[in-house]
């Protein structure tokens, strides 16, 4: 324990150790063990926005300061300004506020979690990216009993899969103001719940509409085990030992989708249950996520716990200038609405960073939704194989995903290697190559496309194309958690925008392009624009710092670095 006593020799509000201090921290004895207190000039708190300006007119009062969520909705809906008064020189410096902050090996900093309890969260935090991704594509296999069933056509049945996307796609920008109010942990509890009840939705559905809503909120639901996931690794591993958790995290997203059409392929073959039976059996697994997670997953929101340490502070000492500098931020509800709701895309838009690899995942998950929905058919017109089969030959996204996986191992290797003199673009060695790598996959897979050519060069093109789209993805969450530090969930969040629109466009013109162009020629095209996106890691990784001293956002994470 720390008392005041101790603090006011150490600190003043203006951060300094002076002989004849002006203000001291507190009278009182307070119970703050393991954290430091600073003033406005010294406190570094790279998770403000740089949009917002503060200025002591527009910092929270007292009442402000404790004020539920209820109330200060009501507040704002009401357009009432809490009616300040203006306030004197002498009162103005009486209130000044006392900044807390995490000291350096405070337990409480999820940074600082123990490796047991980092390693627990890590896997919990996976696991709902493997349900989530992998209930992306199951879907597609029970296409056959479902148009049977429901009385639908194909292309009706396609839309739950382009919904899907959408849904998890575009609910971040709102969820992400969630999380900044109520931390991490409500948002894995409640879009666990509502995951698992759209499978029932779906399950005892009578018409196609409604399986399309329930796949609609469910997409939404299961977005958290996207975005929310690399914001969560990025809270509790420091960028040298962010590699391997982000690398599992990244076969769980990508090799997930390959995975769960394998064993929902042969549910589909099995008369006795059929689309129905996928859904309840991927309810199950959900459930066991559910019991698992409020014991494993703790909040790892750094603000999120020194805004709970200063209310506890308030309450203890009677004092209100204790606070946490996130705290004038999120005062008003309308500016912390603001903020998480235009913070992706205004990331996407403007950083050059973030909007060039949007770009280049957007458009290889979308091609990935567009083989997921191609392979079907390529293998049954060209190949004869029943839809249990077609579900097996989806292992060689899981495949791909291993080698990615394994790959990443090197990868690590040249991080921790050059870092010291390059940076974040460290982690873009193997990018680099998975530029290369990703249209000489989808060429293969193109010119493999005739009957007279055996069906493994098929499976290999879509191995190389797998591979090349994990290196990718991984390299743009360990890259963008790099780059923008708190600010990587909504960085995460405005790619994960741009792909998930991607997906939900491409399958929806799938079976035209190929019934047009046929196989080969579609795909081809595919092709040519992977290749015209070579160039982009390559200028990330040769100009990238120069790029990012001219973001705000980057710049801001840089300077606190220092």
């Amino acid at each position: 324990m720390v008392s005041s006593t101790a603090l006011s020799a150490k600190f003043t509000v203006d951060g300094e150790k002076s002989a004849t201090p002006t203000l001291y921290v507190s009278e009182p004895d307070i119970s703050i063990e393991g954290v430091v207190v600073k003033s406005l000039e010294d406190v570094r708190e790279p998770s403000l926005d740089p949009r917002v300006h503060l200025s002591d007119e527009s910092r929270p009062d007292e009442k402000e300061l404790d004020e539920g969520f209820g109330h200060r909705l009501t507040r704002m809906l009401s357009r009432k300004d809490g009616g300040r008064s203006s306030r004197s020189e002498e009162e103005g410096k009486k209130d000044e506020p006392i900044y807390i902050e995490f000291a350096p090996g405070d337990h409480r900093n999820p940074i600082n979690f123990p490796l047991r309890k980092k390693w627990a969260i890590t896997s919990v935090a996976c696991f709902a990216t493997l349900l989530a991704s992998s209930t992306s594509s199951t879907y597609n296999m029970g296409f056959e009993s479902m148009t049977r069933d429901l009385g639908c056509t194909d292309f009706q049945a396609t839309i739950g899969l382009s919904v899907y996307a959408l849904g998890f796609g575009v609910v971040p920008l709102v969820t992400a103001s969630f999380s900044e109010e109520f931390g991490r942990q409500p948002l894995y509890l409640g879009s666990g719940v509502g995951f698992l009840l759209m499978f029932m939705m779906i399950a005892l559905a009578k018409n196609i509409q409604t399986v399309l809503i329930a796949r609609l909120i469910q997409g939404a639901f299961g977005s958290t085990g996207a975005t929310m996931v690399g914001g969560t690794i990025a809270d509790i591993w420091a960028p040298k030992e962010r590699g391997l958790p982000m690398s599992i995290f990244g076969l769980m997203a990508v090799g997930g989708t390959g995975f769960g059409p394998v064993i929902a392929g042969w549910i589909e073959v099995n008369h006795k249950l059929g689309w129905k039976w996928i859904q309840w059996i991927q309810m199950m697994i959900c459930a066991v996520y559910l019991v698992i997670l409020p014991f494993v997953m703790k909040e790892t929101r750094s603000s999120i716990l020194l805004t709970r340490i200063a209310k506890k502070l308030r309450k203890e000492t009677g004092d209100h200038r204790y606070r946490a500098r996130v705290e004038d931020e999120r005062a008003k509800l309308s500016t912390l609405i603001w903020i998480s709701c235009t913070r992706p895309v205004h990331l996407m838009l403007t950083e050059p960073v973030v909007s060039s690899f949007s770009l280049w995942i957007g458009f290889a998950w979308g091609v990935t939704y567009c083989m997921i929905e191609s392979i079907s058919g390529v293998f049954r017109h060209l190949h004869n194989f029943d839809i249990g089969w077609i579900g097996t030959i989806f292992m060689t996204m899981v495949i791909g995903s291993i080698f990615g996986f394994i790959s990443n191992f090197y990868q690590e290797i040249l991080y921790q290697r050059h870092f010291p003199h390059r940076g974040p673009e460290a982690r873009l060695y193997l990018a680099c190559f998975a530029a290369i790598l990703l249209p000489i996959g989808m060429f293969i897979y193109a010119w493999s496309s005739f009957s007279s050519v055996h069906w493994i060069a098929l499976a290999i093109g879509i191995t190389l194309f797998i591979w090349g789209v994990f290196i990718i993805y991984l390299a743009v969450f360990t890259y963008l958690a790099d780059c923008y530090g708190p600010f990587a969930s909504s960085a995460l969040a405005g790619q994960s925008l741009a792909r998930n629109l991607m997906a939900t466009a491409f399958p929806l013109f799938t079976t035209q392009m190929y019934r047009a162009l046929d196989y080969k020629w579609a795909n081809t095209l595919f092709g040519c624009i992977a290749a015209l996106m070579i160039p982009i890691p390559y200028v990330l990784f040769f100009y990238g710092p120069a790029i990012r001293l001219r973001s705000k956002f980057s710049r801001a994470v840089m300077e606190a670095e220092r």
